[in-house]
């Protein structure tokens, strides 16, 4: 178990860190020798795996545990329907290794190059009329606290810790395993289809209640839309043919849209002309196949996000408030807004928790300033008591998300009985727990 000292950056580029050191244990033992050891020095101990997260959740001057050994199914149960992973699997893995041991998560994001442990732990979720989050389909966690105790945790054992630790931001402790609930795996209709913003937001609790799972994005500077109506289907498998593929998401999605961005981005005022373009450019089209196939596509375009988590009472009138910002103001946008749905979970610190809940993500592309509009659009989402993603920008703190998460109380206590010495903290955990 080697350690080392150099420069951490994220995915988009917008965090970085010099960590004191870095170690890549391969087991919850070396896990809990690399934190005691590390508390002993007076550091702080922070998680870090592949930075898809745009706060500086991970980011730390301490000891940075990078989960590159800690990967791999490690069981099945099939009776239980139940698989065991390293923490530090990427999803994209995981996915592959799940079909062709013809088992399938329930639900997705629509990302895949996250870790396991870093996808649960900052509420990654997907879109679903019943089927929630990675994170409450965790059944079983291992994790190392800060006095280097291993705890095994489900509903049965530990029970308090593990209804914190499964959303736990990385403030209970150092993940090392997770154990899913899982099922056989199962085909996935997908219809892309454009819409026009008004009958959306018309149609919105229609389409939301009549499909399995139901997102949208609207373009900023036009009332174009383009909708994703994905259910299962009993097959047979109709993927995407390999040269629509490329089109659709590598030459559309990443390479035209990479160099579009980079236009916008010079030149502001061709923003909305490019948005016109753009938002006509994606055609009706139907397929079906595996789960994480449909659920998911690549990212390769990097950008900046804040997403907010809604009353989904409210979400049509949000987004109303949030088309007539735009229209009304110099923003230039280049980045479609985001919108799926989540039903309500009992995790204390999910976006989601008690309440059905609609999700707005807006965007800007790396190095456009993104400030003014972000804290234009985060106005609207707490005026509708929005919860910000714990992985995505928003300036919220401890005393606002008291306020709108009722068991953020309940996720203090139990941190204070794992970690009293805040071994596991850093400056975005102090500013948004306390």
């Amino acid at each position: 178990m080697a350690a080392d000292r150099s420069t951490w950056r994220n995915w988009a580029g917008n965090v970085s860190a010099t960590p004191a050191g870095s170690v890549t244990p391969a087991s919850a033992q070396e896990v809990a020798e690399a934190v005691v050891a590390a508390a002993g020095r007076g550091q702080t101990v922070k998680a870090a795996g592949t930075g898809h997260s745009f706060t500086p959740i991970a980011a730390t001057d301490g000891l940075v545990i990078r989960p590159e050994r800690l990967t791999g199914i490690r069981a099945i149960d099939r009776e239980a329907g139940t698989v065991t992973v390293g923490a530090g699997t990427p999803l994209k893995v995981l996915n592959r290794e799940l079909t062709a041991e013809g088992l399938s998560l329930t639900n997705m994001g629509d990302i895949m190059e996250q870790t396991v442990s870093g996808a649960v732990s900052t509420g990654t979720h997907g879109t679903g009329r019943a089927s929630a989050s990675l994170a409450a389909q965790v059944v079983g966690l291992e994790l190392v606290t800060a006095d280097g105790r291993v705890l095994q945790c489900s509903a049965q054992e530990n029970a308090e810790v593990f209804t914190a630790a499964r959303l736990g931001l990385g403030a209970l402790g150092v993940l090392t395993s997770l154990t899913f609930a899982v099922e056989p795996v199962f085909l996935l209709t997908a219809r892309e289809q454009p819409m026009g913003f008004d009958e959306v937001t018309g149609r919105f609790e229609e389409l939301a209640a009549g499909n399995e799972h139901f997102e949208f994005y609207w373009f900023p500077h036009t009332a174009n839309c383009h909708t994703k109506r994905n259910n299962r289907s009993e097959g047979p498998a109709k993927p995407l043919g390999a040269a629509g593929r490329w089109l659709e998401e590598e030459l559309l999605s990443n390479g035209v849209w990479e160099v579009a961005c980079r236009v916008g981005r010079a030149l502001p005022g061709t923003i909305p002309a490019i948005a016109r373009v753009s938002s006509r450019a994606w055609s009706e089209r139907t397929y079906t196949d595996v789960p994480y196939k449909v659920y998911t596509s690549p990212r390769r375009v990097r950008f900046v996000e804040m997403e907010y988590a809604l009353p989904r009472a409210a979400a049509v009138g949000a987004l109303r408030e949030l088309k007539a910002l735009v229209d009304s103001s110099d923003h230039r946008i280049s980045f479609p807004v985001e919108v799926r749905l989540a039903p309500a979970d009992d995790l204390p610190l999910s976006t989601a928790s008690g309440r059905d809940t609609a999700y707005i993500a807006v965007h800007m592309y790396r190095g456009t300033p993104h400030e003014e509009y972000f804290g234009a659009v985060e106005k609207i989402m707490t005026a509708h008591e929005g919860r910000p993603h714990w992985g995505k920008l928003h300036t919220r703190d401890a005393e606002y998300l008291a306020s709108v998460y009722p068991r953020f109380g309940e996720f203090l206590g139990v941190r204070e009985k794992l970690d009293p010495g805040r071994v596991f903290t850093n400056a975005y955990l102090r500013r948004v727990l306390g």
